[in-house]
């Protein structure tokens, strides 16, 4: 799935994947990194981050808030649907929105090094990892855990269902597949699972027969 896939995705407006209010795993099950909300100079990782308005509820628990995006569509609108009047600049790999505690980044997630990262303290995956082809996955999780710094918590958020009922995204991601992408150097503890195909009437019209989501907690190892 080239990068071409997703620009256009955003160019014709079909993001389906965009959530229009806080995702709730985030709220119930954020604690659990153990990253203290009110205290400044924590920085929280958002991967493909879109326009989420997930972040804001990241900056309101008083963190600040490090995304990359490759539309810069999505960027656009992230700070125009939240009345941010954001600083533009433009660097060499990766253009750059900063407003109000939250610093978008516009470019390929593989451009990433060490530096862009050093300030992290915990990272948020709602929908990249999911948004990615098995082909693809690996590379992604390989990059992330090579440029994060040590002792890293990650809430990771992933749907499973059938993938011969529908193609993705979001593809669909199993645990004994987050354990074998991030097993080798993560600590992994699953928070929860839900079924939620109920709740979900855009899955039953694509015939999916069975939809749950999971909740991670990933826990980078030092050495």
């Amino acid at each position: 799935m080239k990068k071409e896939y997703w620009l256009e995705r955003w160019r014709q407006e079909e993001i389906g994947f965009h959530q229009n209010e806080i995702n709730p795993y985030l709220s119930r099950y954020w604690s659990e990194l153990q990253v203290v909300s009110g205290k400044s100079g924590k920085q929280v990782f958002v991967p493909l981050c879109g326009k989420s308005c997930d972040m804001i509820w990241l900056r309101e628990q008083n963190l600040s808030v490090l995304g990359v995006e490759l539309s810069p569509l999505a960027v656009e609108a992230f700070f125009k649907e939240n009345e941010y009047s954001p600083r533009h600049t433009t660097g060499e790999k990766f253009d750059q929105w900063d407003a109000g505690g939250i610093r978008l980044l516009c470019g390929d997630f593989f451009d990433l090094k060490k530096d862009h990262l050093a300030q992290v303290d915990a990272v948020y995956d709602r929908a990249s990892l999911v948004a990615l082809p098995p082909e693809t996955r690996g590379a992604y999780t390989d990059h992330l855990l090579c440029i994060l710094p040590p002792a890293i918590r990650i809430l990771l958020i992933t749907f499973d269902y059938p993938q011969s009922e529908m193609s993705g995204p979001p593809f669909a991601v199993s645990t004994a597949e987050v354990e074998a992408l991030y097993g080798k150097r993560t600590d992994i503890r699953l928070l929860a699972k839900f079924n939620v195909l109920a709740e979900n009437p855009r899955f039953q019209q694509r015939g999916i027969s069975r939809l749950q989501e999971s909740i991670f907690l990933l826990t980078t190892r030092t050495a």
